[in-house]
């Protein structure tokens, strides 16, 4: 029997696929099964997930719509009633319209004694809901009918359990198509997982994600659209240390931004770096007047203070790990030509990311690199990005995997969109969705501990910089980060001590 997989953060990697890819892996094996094979296993699997959540209850309904994802619930309801539930099936489309597959499972439920009504039936916390009305079929918000019943599954005391994907949900983007969307307790992604699930507002609405493969194998050659990574499974530069090591040997970063009334975003960045295991961490404050808390952290006294770091020997500049643009506001402007040029790798944060955005020359500069075998990372939050691709920041949520491919192309670098899902995506690489973290990182400074972390990641990894190499310390970098946060507590998290968790975390090895 296909076993059901539960999907959370400690998944290593996982294939997504979004509606056209799926549709073609259900053909192709539609082709090669018996009829309604897989329609019969979709709602098996569904049934036996209903019954593991809620195994004590007495009634289940079904809000089954117009199409296979209805085919699919009434399927799960012949199988629930021959288990001795009573199912009670609310149709949102006429069955005598539906694909033939989803024809075949209305009547199957409707021999097997499974009650058709106009309205859902009363249900207790010990209860349980499908929500079978749209699945990967929407396109659109809900309306008329659908949309009553996304609203009486939204205020019901007992779980939901959608299949596939809640409805009202776009599959691809992890969007909403209109105001209204199921907010389900659990989803169930059969056949392929996908990328909506895990980005976007999907996270939120699609509750702990269950998958089942129906036993189709995907051949190797279907590539998917993205990847979904968990925990980190040992990027470059988390190898064991040889006892005749040094300092030297696990690279040199540099922070440059930190001007007035910003220091502390430098001074997380360079923290994070020290934490990830770099061997000097320099910091070039980019500060108008300096004093004593300009030369020393007392918290961290290893860290190094260098007025104008940023005017250090090309050889320096392109041995170090160089992240910019922490807390740097307009006062970046004036180190980053001269750093876009010489670094040998570069992580680029925050304020650098707007002021490339507004230059074309530092755009120009900036996808040079590339045809100079220079490597950077760009982590932008969604605002950011689309001020780099020339759009509103709705673009970029509207088609988050799609807004990083696009980065990554047309900087010719390593992207990491942050948010809800963060997406990591370079030039000819399948993206990566990333799996780990939670809303307590929406928390200030949270996103300079990551590019600092970035940043002495990378600088431990073997010169010269390889492309493939840089995504994966960047995609590596992203799921510690989020890890550290885990589980998730109520309220934010402190960007300091996110720093202190990640080191925690990388002294016991994990």
């Amino acid at each position: 029997m296909p076993a059901i997989q539960r999907i959370d953060s400690s998944t290593r990697r996982l294939a997504l696929f979004g509606s056209t890819g799926t549709r073609v892996i259900e053909n192709r094996a539609t082709a090669a099964l018996p009829a309604h094979t897989l329609m019969r296993r979709a709602g098996m699997a569904t049934a036996r997930l209903a019954l593991a959540l809620a195994p004590h209850a007495r009634t289940v309904w079904i809000a089954a719509g117009p199409g296979n994802n209805g085919g699919d619930g009434c399927e799960a309801a012949f199988r629930l009633q021959q288990q001795g539930k009573r199912s009670v099936v609310t149709l949102a489309g006429d069955p005598s319209r539906w694909p033939v597959d989803a024809k075949d499972a209305f009547e199957r439920a409707r021999a097997a004694g499974v009650a058709f009504e106009a309205e859902a039936p009363s249900l207790t916390p010990h209860d349980i809901a499908i929500d079978g009305l749209l699945g990967i079929g929407g396109s659109r918000a809900p309306t008329g009918r659908l949309a009553d019943d996304v609203r009486g599954l939204n205020v019901l005391p007992c779980p939901v359990l959608a299949i596939d994907v809640p409805s009202g949900l776009n599959a691809d983007t992890g969007q909403l198509f209109g105001a209204d969307c199921v907010v389900a307790t659990h989803t169930l992604s059969l056949l392929t997982l996908k990328p909506g699930l895990f980005t976007g507002a999907g996270r939120d609405h699609a509750g702990q994600v269950w998958s089942d493969a129906l036993g189709v194998e995907v051949p190797a050659q279907h590539a998917p659209d993205a990847w979904l990574c968990g925990h980190p499974t040992g990027a470059p530069g988390r190898s064991a240390r040889h006892h005749a090591a040094h300092k030297g040997t696990f690279g040199d970063v540099a922070v440059v931004g930190g001007a007035d009334g910003m220091t502390g975003a430098a001074i997380l960045a360079a923290r994070a770096a020290h934490a990830a295991g770099a061997g000097r961490v320099f910091v070039g404050l980019l500060r108008e007047a300096r004093g004593a808390s300009a030369d020393l952290d007392p918290m961290r006294p290893e860290l190094m203070f260098r007025t104008g770091w940023s005017d250090s020997a090309p050889a320096i500049l392109a041995q170090t790990t160089v992240v910019c643009g922490c807390g740097g506001g307009d006062a970046v402007r004036a180190p980053l030509p001269r750093l876009v040029s010489l670094a040998g790798r570069l992580v680029l944060d925050a304020d650098s990311l707007n002021a490339i955005a507004g230059d074309r020359g530092l755009r120009a500069a900036l996808l040079s690199r590339r045809t100079r075998h220079l490597q950077t990372v760009l982590t932008p939050h969604p605002l950011e990005a689309a001020r780099l691709l020339d759009g509103r920041t709705a673009d970029v949520q509207a088609d988050r995997i799609g807004a990083a491919r696009e980065l990554a192309e047309r900087y010719g670098c390593v992207a990491v969109l942050k948010g809800s899902g963060t997406v990591i995506a370079a030039p000819d690489t399948v993206p990566v969705v990333n799996a780990t973290g939670n809303a307590a990182l929406a928390s200030a400074g949270t996103g300079d501990v990551l590019a600092g972390l970035i940043g002495g990641r990378w600088a431990q990894a073997p010169l010269p910089a390889d492309p493939h190499a840089t995504f994966e310390v960047a995609a590596q970098a992203v799921a510690e980060h989020g890890a550290a946060a885990e589980p998730a507590m109520p309220g934010g998290l402190r960007a300091a001590d996110l720093i202190e968790m990640l080191y925690a975390r990388e002294r016991a090895g994990r």
